[in-house]
Parts: C-alpha cells; structure tokens; sequence
C-alpha cells in the first residue's frame, strides 16, 4: 500500500484515473435504475449504461441509446451532471470545495491542479478555481438565458428552460449530448441556436488558461495585451483561428454541390460554420453526417484528431501541439538550432512531449481501428462492406477524441465494440499520455550511457 501511496503522489494523473472511473461507475449504477429509464422504454443494459456514463462523464457525445426517449428527466438530469463534472473536472470541483471548507491543498492538489488547469507552481489556486467556476457558470448562463428566450417560441415554458440548460452545458463542456434524436438538425437554419452553440463549443474548447492570461491582460490594449500574453495563449488563439477558418472553407467548398446545394447561401455559410466549430470535440450536428462526401469525412476526422486546447472540456491532441511539432518542422527545413516564436524560445522538452503525444495518440487511433475491424467487419468482404471501414475510422476518431459525431456506426456496434469505443472515450478525456503514466511503473533511472550512433532518419 505504501509503494501504491507513493506512486500517486509522485503522479498526480493516476488520481484523475481514480476519479473519473469512480464518476462513470457512479453513473452506471444510477441509469440502470428504473427510474432513469424512459416511459415504455427497454431495460437499459449495464454495457448501454457503461457506454452512457462514460460518453458523458468524458464529455464524448456518442450514444448508444435515444437521451430524449429512453432515459426520464431523472436519467436526463444523471447525463448533465456527469457531462459537467466530467467538463470542468472532478478535481477542480473537490479541491475547490476543499478551499471552502478551510483547509489549504496538499501537494498533491497542487500538483493535480496545476496538470489539470496549467497553472503555475506559485499560482493562487483559489482565484483560480474561483475564476474556473465562474467563467463556466457565467458562459453558461448566458448561453442559458439566450436559448431560453428561443425556446420560449418552440415549447412551453418548463421544456423550454429545461432544453436551454441541458444544451448550454452540454455546448460549454463540448459533450454533445442533445435532447433530439437529430441533434440539432431541426435548427439548421436557427441563426440564434447555431451562433450560441458555436460559441460555447469555442470558449469551452479554448482552455481555461487561456482564459484567464486573456481576462488578466485584456484590459492593456489589443496591442499591449497581445505581448504580455503567454505563448501558450498566442498558439491557440492564432491555432483556433486557422483551424476554424480550413474547416469552415473545406466543407463549404467540397459540400457546395452536395449537402448544401439547395440551400440560400446565408444557410451555406452558417452549416459550413457550425460543423467547422462541431469538429472541435463538441459533437453536435445540424447534417446528416452520412451524406457527406469521403473527402469531407476525412477533413472532418483531421480536425477532430487535433481538437480543442489543453486544460480545456474538449479533447483531442490538442491545438497548441500541432503548432509547436508545426514550428518545429518549419524551422527544421530552415537549419535552425532553436524553435523562437513570438521572441521565446520552446524548450526541446516540449517539442519531445509533442510529437511524443501526437505519436502516441495516432499509435492508440491505429490499434482500436484494427480491434473494431477485426470484431466488426471480420467476416465482410471488401466489395460488400459499402464505405463500413471510413465509418469504423471515423469513429475511432470521434471517440478518441471525444467529439460524438457519429456516421450512424454507433447504433451498430457489438458489446465488444461498445467496449472499445468506451476505452477510447476514457482514454481521450484523460490523455493517452496521462493514462499511461498513472499505470505505468515508477521512474527507472538508466546509470550506464553507451556510445552515442544516429540511425538515418527520413
């Protein structure tokens, strides 16, 4: 017990593990209750339940059963408090009420905190946590206040406010998880719907540390305040930016004389929009995915591989990770010995830690598609599989990075394909990184250096 003591403190990540696993069996035990299941609705079966508390614990999206039909408003409400716990953290929520209570955080708070929520080693923590709690509370309430004035026009007024604050959260969280069967496909041309949505899904996706650096400097000048951001905040907010833009571009190009030919070209703009922003890990959809082109499917996984920022409700390998390995592979071409960007120079570490995430993060990608072929599509011959390997692939993606947009491959999936695609879920809130550290051995120091040879690369 003392070397398992030890080793969570010496990595904080493995009580992240701890927690969300005790959060997804918390949930899986409530939605097996008859009182979370729907009016005329089936038994749900402890694999659906897993499936469920796991998608929305890891703020995923993907769903294996209908939430507006088959779950009650008790199961509902289950779904939105795992998506929000699971959103901001479960960490940042015990180690706040911690604060409240009196009593100052351990090391190991510290050090879970400061993973969590990038926060420095001589950072107040309080403020902190205290500003982590009120940008969610106040993005979602002003996302609250505006879907319930929409509402009010579409049902009555219990439904009304009830679907602005399950969606609202499930935006803010970038969980995905809608109260309509099609999403949000009736809303495809609800302008109101679609930009409080898109901008949810944005200030969730950022990051928290953006956050505060933006709410610490905004009051210097756009000019003053762009310099004494972090460099952590000036790849995202540059990152977001060209990410949302390609994917905006890309699927209005290759989609025009498809999904939206018949569409006015105010509507063109505003699903091409949507889904650009969706790709980043929320999960909505105001398209049928299936109809798209493979070209656009493929843009679509892209954009969900990289999904939104560090210390953020989104997941993905995140934003800032392609922009250092892309720097780095920029000034590599060019011979230079540092990476600089905006006058700093990025540690050789962080580069290592980069690639080492995208790396690892493709390698998890590759093996669960290889385990879902196998399992799925074993006996299909190529000729007759009628595109079933891009939906497999494209699920892969989805889950790992809890994104929840789904090709309709979800719905058939086996019990050992819902397992695979529940690990995906876990492992992508968590962190490929992460997970594996908190499993990992203790750190084994190598005393013995051999001669040094470099093997030829490229």
């Amino acid at each position: 017990m003392a070397q398992l003591t030890g080793s969570i403190v010496k990595y904080p990540a493995r009580n992240l593990v701890v927690w969300y696993l005790g959060l997804i069996a918390v949930g899986t035990i409530v939605l097996t209750w008859s009182i979370s299941r729907g009016s005329g609705a089936e038994s749900i079966s402890l694999i659906d339940a897993i499936f469920t508390a796991t998608s929305a614990s890891c703020v995923t999206g993907l769903a294996v059963r209908s939430t507006p039909h088959d779950f009650s408003f008790i199961g509902q409400l289950v779904i939105l408090l795992l998506i929000q716990v699971g959103g901001i953290g479960i960490m940042t929520i015990t180690t706040f009420t911690m604060f409240n209570l009196g009593n100052k955080p351990s090391l190991r708070a510290r050090a879970i905190l400061t993973e969590t929520l990038g926060a420095s080693d001589g950072a107040d923590l309080k403020w902190i946590l205290q500003h982590v709690l009120v940008v969610t509370g106040v993005s979602e309430g002003i996302g609250f206040a505006i879907l319930l004035a929409r509402n009010l026009f579409l049902y009555e007024p219990g439904t009304a406010a009830w679907h602005a604050l399950f969606h609202s959260v499930s935006a803010f969280c970038n969980a995905g998880f809608a109260l309509h069967d099609d999403s949000l496909v009736s809303f495809q041309g609800d302008v109101i719907v679609n930009l409080t949505i898109s901008a949810l899904i944005i200030v969730g996706g950022i990051g928290f540390p953006v956050l505060l650096d933006l709410n610490k400097n905004w009051r210097r000048g756009p000019i003053d305040g762009w310099i004494h951001l972090h460099l952590h905040s000036k790849f995202m907010l540059f990152g977001t930016a060209f990410f949302l833009l390609a994917g905006f571009v890309g699927f209005l190009v290759l989609e025009w004389d498809g999904v939206l030919d018949q569409m006015p070209l105010w509507k063109k703009l505003l699903v091409s929009g949507f889904h650009s922003v969706t790709c980043r890990t929320a999960g909505f959809n105001t398209i049928d995915l299936a109809s798209l082109t493979n070209a656009t499917l493929f843009i679509s996984m892209m954009l969900m591989l990289i999904g939104a920022g560090s210390c953020s409700t989104g997941g993905g390998f995140k934003v800032s990770t392609v922009m250092v390995m892309a720097l780095h592979a920029w000034k590599t071409f060019q011979g230079a010995s540092r990476v600089n960007f905006a006058r700093r120079t990025i540690p050789g570490e962080v580069i290592q830690g980069a690639t080492a995430t995208a790396l690892l993060f493709s390698v998890v990608a590759i093996a669960a598609l290889t385990m879902l072929l196998v399992i799925e599509q074993s006996s299909t011959p190529h000729p007759k599989s009628q595109g079933l390997f891009l939906d497999a692939a494209f699920e892969v993606v989805s889950a790992l990075g809890t994104v929840g947009l789904s090709t309709g491959f979800t719905g058939t999936l086996s019990n050992m394909g819902k397992l695979i695609i529940i690990v995906l879920m876990f492992l992508g809130r968590i962190g490929p990184i992460s997970v594996f550290a908190a499993l990992s051995m203790t750190e084994r120091k190598t005393p013995v250096e051999y001669p040094k040879e470099e093997p030829l690369i490229g």
